[in-house]
């Protein structure tokens, strides 16, 4: 769908940021199937009245959110992009369909979820935004405004990138205050700083571009 561009940072410091970041993307996406082979309460104990009450919600969720995870890397590679155009069009509508099928559920789980009001909102709010980037993103490449295409996208990987934040950050909590006292504010805290970072970047592509750009 769209590449990144280097003009904010220098282009050996982009590279090798996006491939850690990509690498991460992929390791997540990968332990994140690990329901396949091995019981909820297991493997994701905070998600057991998920399992229990709304399943359908909970596996199209954690089902297809890594799979849209998984295509970031291929989705803002320039060398996918300007040698197979087909494949990373047809890829972009795997990933789009991902995250309407993984945003819609995630709105139902953020409403029914146990952990409080706070935590709620957050999740909430993120699935929200995360479905209405990348239905902004879809439309612009419908029309081909590419260069507004490419601004939304960048907000939406953003948000998918909150998978990876969450279990940085799940960690973290868990050693210092504990789950049930982190959880709330990790909810707001994986996808939070992801969009501002992003806006920032956005913000300095825009005024490294020459005035009548």
């Amino acid at each position: 769908m769209v590449s990144l561009s280097h003009r904010a940072l220098a282009p050996n410091r982009v590279r090798w940021l996006s491939m850690f970041i990509w690498v991460l993307a992929v390791l997540v996406a990968l332990a994140s199937f690990r329901f396949l082979v091995a019981q909820i309460d297991l493997v994701m104990p905070a998600m057991v009245h998920h399992a229990r009450d709304r399943p359908l919600a909970l596996y199209a969720h954690i089902g297809f959110a890594p799979i849209a995870l998984a295509l970031l890397p291929l989705q803002f590679s320039q060398r996918l992009r300007a040698r197979y155009h087909m494949v990373h069009r047809w890829l972009g509508r795997v990933y789009v369909a991902s995250i309407l099928i993984a945003g819609g559920a995630g709105v139902v789980l953020a409403l029914t979820t146990s952990a409080g009001p706070v935590a709620a909102a957050g999740f909430l709010g993120l699935s929200a935004l995360w479905l209405t980037t990348t239905g902004a993103a879809v439309w612009y490449a419908m029309r081909r405004r590419i260069a507004l295409h490419r601004i939304w996208m960048i907000r939406s990987a953003a948000l998918t990138l909150a998978a990876v934040t969450l279990r940085l950050y799940l960690p973290v909590g868990m050693a210092t205050v504990g789950f049930d006292a982190s959880y709330p504010a990790i909810a707001w805290l994986c996808w939070v700083p992801n969009l501002l970072i992003g806006e920032w970047l956005l913000a300095r592509d825009r005024a490294s571009q020459p005035l009548g750009a």
